[in-house]
């Protein structure tokens, strides 16, 4: 019956109307996220051994990593590129990393307006956040 449907999709709509409010005031009122939520990536490069083992164990080759050597002969990382656009925030560069120096986070306000703001230079948006001394 044509009739039946109808008054139940107002009833729904005089239910949503008249019970509480459930928008979120989403600019002036941040969210609270689940734990598990991957929205973004973040690195310590204090923290970081030049290992190569998140360039490995990425699927889609995100990043890309170079290092040198340093005069007592240990690996000191001097760049650290992302291209998020590739990137599927899986977890398995962040699971594989010894020291725990790649982190993903839940940082989930990352809209751009040109696809060449995709490539990010980690080391420079960990000085942005304070985490480089």
């Amino acid at each position: 019956m044509f009739g039946k449907g109808l008054l139940q999709g107002l009833g729904i709509t005089l239910k949503r109307m008249v019970g509480p409010n459930i928008t979120e005031f989403y600019p002036e009122v941040k969210p609270t996220l689940p734990t598990k939520v991957r929205s973004s990536m973040g690195l310590q490069p204090d923290k970081c051994i030049s290992c190569n083992m998140c360039v490995m164990a990425c699927p889609n080759s995100v990043i890309k990593l170079t290092s040198e050597k340093n005069e007592s002969n240990k690996k000191v990382l001097t760049s650290y590129h992302m291209n998020v656009g590739r990137c599927l925030f899986c977890g398995m560069c962040t699971e594989v990393c010894p020291t725990k120096a790649l982190t993903v986070t839940q940082e989930f306000e990352n809209s751009i307006f040109e696809r060449s703001d995709l490539n990010w230079d980690m080391l420079e948006r960990a000085k942005q956040k304070g985490q480089v001394k």
